[in-house]
């Protein structure tokens, strides 16, 4: 899939076409992982909602650590911990196609966590680095268009091995399957690795960041950062749970709906919530999206009590894809930051201490998150959601408007 062009929205020399590049194979790889991940963890080891909330508290701890973790790593640029947290996702890759108990699988999963977490600050803070004045939005658009078109081959491929490959290995070989999976996700990571690493560094990003960086000026970033913490925590770990669980869908339905909602997240949601973004600002858009995502949330805890089982799959199915685009509004906060930051190397580590900071909620709601699916299922889980996301338009409404020499971050 064509990444949307970036010749007009970044700076001449500044290193965009290997970063996006490098982002693009990298979202193909976690399609793969995404459209597998929770049948593999149901299919070979039937865990329970509760496992799965504890095995997510692990896999979210990372998230929790980074600000100590970049905290060590503050002599690198950003460029290198790029690098240095995709070998850490290939490692586990590879480390997944050995069989091993579910205990053994936790360990790897952390690793494979670790790198997509020091990935995170980093991707948003050199797509920032490398927008021209004004595009600021469109850069992260950019940016979120080429890891869902990514995520669209990887969830097509899972798609394709599960369903051609069950009829050559027979059902019964699921882990077959998913050693398959994981060895393309290997390749992909590789490659990754390889396009971020061949290029020489443009120095953008290059100082040194500040170690541990909190300040009270971003009180309000981190507010919104734990908001967001405790509704992506339900609807990322629990709402691709609840398809498997609840609605039985095979490995290759799943696969088609992760493909489909990266795909219209690719097409247009990204760089569409990117121009939101410029046009109307940021302050809007954080109190209108989670307004949006109130209905989303309600909707696909109930669907099962409120409608047939077919109409309910459909309904789950449509939110799902709902809340895909709509958590790409992320963005709004992370140009909030901006407009707050005094340096490059002060925005990567107040993006890296947002990230902790809603990890903090992500981690302690995993394993409640678990024991209320098992004990109550998924409509009190995800009417908390939906509380969380009007709490969140609540507050964003007293984030400050941006003044008009000002609203280029927006």
């Amino acid at each position: 899939m064509k990444i949307p062009s970036y010749g007009n929205v970044c700076r001449p020399g500044s290193g965009a076409g290997a970063f996006f590049a490098s982002i693009l194979v990298w979202g193909v790889g976690m399609g793969c992982f995404g459209a597998v991940f929770n049948n593999f963890l149901v299919e070979l080891y039937g865990i329970s909602g509760l496992q799965r909330g504890l095995l997510e508290f692990l896999r979210e701890t990372p998230g929790v650590m980074l600000v100590a973790i970049l905290a060590a790593l503050h002599g690198m640029s950003d460029w290198k911990v790029l690098r240095l947290g995709t070998a850490c996702s290939l490692a586990a890759a590879l480390l997944l196609l050995v069989p091993v108990p579910f205990a053994g699988v936790v360990p790897i999963v952390v690793l494979w966590a670790l790198g997509e977490h020091l990935v995170m600050p980093v991707r948003q803070s050199i797509a920032l680095s490398i927008a021209k004045e004004g595009r600021s939005g469109e850069s992260l658009g950019i940016v979120t268009g080429a890891i869902g078109a990514g995520n669209v081959a990887g969830s097509l491929a899972v798609a394709a091995v599960f369903f051609f490959g069950a009829r050559i290995v027979g059902p019964g070989n699921a882990r077959v399957l998913y050693s398959t999976v994981f060895a393309i996700v290997a390749l992909l990571i590789a490659a990754s690795l390889g396009v971020a690493s061949a290029v020489r560094e443009p120095g953008l990003a290059g100082r040194a960041r500040p170690s541990f960086f909190f300040r009270r000026k971003y009180w309000r970033f981190y507010v919104l950062e734990l908001f967001y913490g405790a509704r992506k925590q339900v609807f990322f770990t629990f709402g691709p749970f609840v398809l498997v669980k609840i609605y039985r869908m095979p490995t290759q339905r799943v696969a088609a709906l992760f493909a489909l909602s990266a795909l219209l997240t690719a097409i247009w949601g990204g760089r569409l919530i990117g121009r939101l973004v410029d046009r109307w600002g940021y302050r809007n858009v954080m109190i209108w999206d989670t307004v949006v995502l109130f209905f989303v949330c309600l909707l696909y805890g109930y669907a099962r009590d409120m409608f047939s089982l077919p109409v309910a799959t459909v309904v789950v199915c449509v939110n799902y894809v709902l809340d895909a685009v709509l958590s790409n509004a992320s963005m709004a906060t992370n140009l909030y930051a901006r407009t707050l930051a005094d340096s490059q190397e002060e925005l990567t580590a107040t993006l890296t201490s947002g990230i902790s900071v809603n990890h903090v909620v992500t981690v302690a709601f995993a394993l409640v998150g678990g024991f209320v699916f098992d004990r109550w299922g998924p409509g009190v889980l995800f009417a908390f959601a939906a509380a969380m996301a009007l709490a969140n338009s609540a507050f964003a409404l007293t984030v400050p408007k941006p003044a008009p020499a000002r609203r280029e971050a927006a």
